[in-house]
C-alpha cells in the first residue's frame, strides 16, 4: 500500500492546515510550511517510486459487501500513473512556494495553502486509485477544493459568482459520472477497474455507460458543452489558475478516459462521441482565445483548446499521445500562469489593453512567456512540438479506418487540430506582442488621462514593472526547464516503453502543421507590425465580439438553462410558501380560532351554561321527535 502514501502525505496536512489556521503571521508561516512539505513529500515519493520500480504499486483492502459485491478500497500506481503524478506535485509544489510571494500579505493564507494541500491530494487519489469507489472520493474532494479556491478573494463580486458556476457546472457532469461508475461496476459485480475492464459488457450497457462517464470528464476538464466554467474561473488566484489549469481538475477528466480507455476502444459510438466533443472543443478554445484583452482569459480558453487535442488523442485510439500532452502541457501552461501572475503582480492590471512594453522592465518574465507560448503554439524543438506531433501523426494515420475509430471522426480530429494549430499560433504571437513589445499603454492610448473615463472602477494608477521577488521567479524558471525539453523524453526508451509511445519522427508529415504555425504567427505578426500599438484582432472586424463572447454560448446557456431553472426554482418556492405553507399555517389558524371559541364556551357564567344545556338538549329531543315522525 506504498501507493497510498502518495495522496495521503498532502490530504494529511491539508487536513492539520485546516484545523491551525489562524490568521496571524506566525500561522500563515506554519500553513506555508505544511503547504510546502506535503507536496514536496509527495514530490520525492514519486521520484523514489519511479527509480524503483519494476511493476505497478498495488494494494487494497476490503471495505464492505453487498450481497456478491464486494467494495474494495484499491490502490494501483504503474509506471505511467507515476508520471502523471510526478507532473502534479511538481505543480502543486510551485505554486506552494509561488503562493508564498504573490498572497503575502493575505489574512486568508493559512486556510488557502491547506486547500491547495487538500486539491493535490486528491488529484493524486484520482490518479493511484485502483478502483472506482476511491477514484469517486478523490473526484468528489476537487470538486468541492475548486470551490473553496476558485472564491477565495470575497473582496471581488465575481469570484463567488464563478466558483457556485464552477461548482454547478461540473455538478452537471457528476451526477452522469456517478451513474456510469454505477453501471459500470453493478455490472462488473466490482468496482476494481482491473475488473471492469475485464468484464465483457453488453454493447448498450457499455456505450450507456461510458457515455455517462463521458459527462463527467466533460465537466472536470471544460470540454464542450460543460466548458462555460473555465475562463470565468479566473477570478480566482493566479496560482490556482496554473493549479487547476496543468495538473489537477481539468487534468484529471482526461486521465479518467486515459484509464478506462480499454473500455471506450470497444464502443465506437462512445470513441465517435469523444471525437466530436474533442473538435468543437479544440476550435471553441482556439478562436475564443484570440479575442479576449484579459490575460488570464487568453491562457484560459487555450486551455480549452489544448483539452481538446488530448480528448482528439483519445478519440482516434492514441492513449499514449494523449497522456504525453498532458505532461507537456502541464509544464507549459503552468509555466505560462504564474508568469502571468508575475506580470499581473508588476503592473497591477489583467488587461493585455494595459500593457505593453514589458520586456525590458520583465526579462526573466518575457523570456519565461517566450517559452512557454512557443510550446504552446508547437514551435520545435520545445515539449508542445513533439507531443502535439505525436496527436497529429495518431490522427493522420486514423484516417484511413480501421476498427475501433470510425473514419470520418479521425478526419474531423485531424482538421480540427490542424486548424487550431494556427489559431494558437496566432493568438499567442498576438498576446507575446501586446504584452511584451510596442509602448507602454500602461495609461493608455490617451496617457495618464486615459484612467479619468476608464470603466473599471478598480483601476489604480500603475506602478513601475519590474521581475518578481525571488520566491514568485524561481519556480517560473525551474518550470520553463520541461516546458522547453520535455519533449525530448521521447527519445527516451524507457518512457515510451511505459506510456507505450511510438518514437518520433520527423519526416515529411510534419511540414504542414510547421507551414501553419508559421502562418498563424506571421499574420499576427504582420497585422502588428503594420500598424504599430495597435491590437491584431481589430483586423476581424464584425467577428470579434463573437469570439470574444465564445459564440454567445454561456448567453444561450444561461437562456434555455439557467433562466428557466431559475424560473421553476422561483414557482417552486411561491407554491411552498403560498400554498404548501398557507395551507399548514391555515389549519393551524383555524385550530387556533375554534379552540379560542371552545376556551370562550368553558368560561361562561352557570346561568349562561345552564340555559346553553337546555337549548342543546331542546334541540336534539326536536330532532329526535322529527325523525321519529318521519321514519
Amino acid at each position: 500500500m506504498i501507493a497510498a502514501l502518495l495522496p495521503g502525505v498532502p490530504l494529511l496536512l491539508g487536513l492539520v492546515g485546516l484545523l491551525l489556521n489562524p490568521g496571524d503571521r506566525a500561522g500563515r508561516k506554519r500553513a506555508a510550511a505544511l503547504g510546502v512539505t506535503g507536496a514536496a513529500v509527495a514530490f520525492g515519493l514519486t521520484v523514489a517510486l519511479l527509480i524503483v520500480a519494476d511493476g505497478p504499486f498495488q494494494g487494497q483492502i476490503s471495505w464492505v459487501r453487498l450481497g456478491d459485491l464486494n467494495v474494495t478500497l484499491a490502490f494501483s500506481a504503474g509506471t505511467a500513473a507515476l508520471y502523471v503524478c510526478l507532473a502534479v506535485t511538481v505543480v502543486a509544489l510551485a505554486v506552494q512556494i509561488y503562493s508564498i510571494g504573490y498572497l503575502h500579505d493575505d489574512p486568508r493564507y493559512a486556510p488557502y495553502a491547506a486547500q491547495i494541500s487538500l486539491f493535490t491530494g486528491a488529484m493524486l487519489l484520482v490518479v493511484t486509485a485502483g478502483d472506482l469507489i476511491l477514484l469517486l472520493v478523490g473526484w468528489e474532494v476537487m470538486g468541492v477544493c475548486s470551490y473553496l479556491l476558485i472564491g477565495h478573494d470575497r473582496r471581488l463580486p465575481e469570484a463567488p459568482a464563478a466558483a457556485v458556476k464552477a461548482f454547478l457546472v461540473t455538478r452537471v457532469g457528476d451526477v452522469g459520472f456517478l451513474l456510469g461508475i454505477a453501471l459500470l461496476g453493478w455490472s462488473a459485480r466490482s468496482f476494481r477497474i482491473a475488473d471492469v475492464l475485464a468484464h465483457p459488457y453488453s454493447t448498450g450497457t457499455l456505450t450507456a455507460a461510458l457515455l455517462l462517464v463521458l459527462a463527467g470528464a466533460a465537466g472536470k476538464s471544460a470540454q464542450f458543452p460543460l466548458h462555460t466554467w473555465l475562463p470565468d474561473a479566473m477570478a480566482g488566484p493566479t496560482p490556482i489558475s496554473a493549479l487547476i489549469h496543468a495538473a489537477t481538475m481539468v487534468a484529471a477528466g482526461v486521465y479518467v478516459v486515459f484509464r478506462l480507455y480499454p473500455l471506450y476502444a470497444r464502443s465506437p459510438a462512445a470513441l465517435a462521441t469523444l471525437g466530436v466533443m474533442a473538435a468543437v472543443t479544440l476550435l471553441l478554445g482556439a478562436l475564443a482565445a484570440t479575442a479576449q484583452d484579459d490575460l488570464k482569459r487568453v491562457l484560459a480558453w487555450s486551455t480549452v483548446s489544448q483539452i481538446g487535442y488530448m480528448t482528439g488523442a483519445l478519440a482516434v485510439g492514441s492513449p499514449a499521445a494523449a497522456l504525453f500532452h498532458l505532461l507537456t502541457h502541464a509544464a507549459f501552461k503552468a509555466l505560462l500562469f504564474l508568469a502571468a501572475g508575475a506580470v499581473i503582480h508588476a503592473v497591477g492590471t489583467n488587461y493585455l489593453s494595459r500593457m505593453g512594453g514589458l520586456r525590458r522592465a520583465m526579462p526573466a518574465t518575457f523570456w519565461a512567456f517566450v517559452v512557454g507560448l512557443a510550446a504552446l503554439a508547437g514551435l520545435p524543438p520545445l515539449a508542445g512540438f513533439w507531443s502535439k506531433e505525436n496527436v497529429l501523426v495518431a490522427a493522420a494515420h486514423a484516417t484511413g479506418g480501421g476498427e475501433p475509430v470510425p473514419a470520418w471522426t479521425a478526419w474531423t480530429v485531424w482538421v480540427a487540430a490542424l486548424v487550431g494549430v494556427l489559431v494558437t499560433a496566432w493568438y499567442s504571437t498576438r498576446l507575446l506582442l501586446r504584452a511584451f513589445f510596442g509602448p507602454s499603454r500602461a495609461y493608455g492610448p490617451d496617457g495618464p488621462d486615459w484612467e479619468v473615463g476608464f470603466d473599471d472602477a478598480r483601476y489604480d494608477a500603475p506602478g513601475v514593472a519590474h521581475d518578481p521577488p525571488r520566491v514568485m521567479r524561481w519556480p517560473v524558471l525551474v518550470l520553463a526547464v520541461p516546458a522547453a525539453l520535455l519533449g525530448l523524453v521521447a527519445f527516451a526508451p524507457a518512457f515510451r516503453t511505459a506510456l507505450e509511445l511510438e518514437q518520433p519522427h520527423l519526416d515529411v508529415a510534419i511540414l504542414l502543421p510547421l507551414l501553419l504555425l508559421a502562418t498563424g504567427a506571421g499574420t499576427a505578426w504582420w497585422l502588428w507590425h503594420a500598424a504599430p500599438g495597435a491590437d491584431p484582432v481589430l483586423a476581424l472586424g464584425r467577428v470579434r465580439p463573437v469570439l470574444a463572447n465564445a459564440f454567445y454560448l454561456d448567453a444561450v446557456q444561461d437562456r434555455l438553462i439557467v433562466r428557466p431553472v431559475r424560473a421553476l426554482a422561483g414557482a417552486v418556492k411561491w407554491t411552498d410558501e403560498r400554498v404548501v405553507d398557507g395551507t399548514v399555517e391555515g389549519v393551524g389558524r383555524t385550530a387556533t380560532g375554534f379552540g379560542t371559541l371552545l376556551s370562550a364556551a368553558h368560561r361562561a357564567a352557570l346561568p349562561r351554561a345552564a340555559v346553553a344545556v337546555f337549548t342543546g338538549a331542546l334541540l336534539l329531543g326536536v330532532v329526535a321527535a322529527v325523525y321519529g315522525a318521519s321514519s
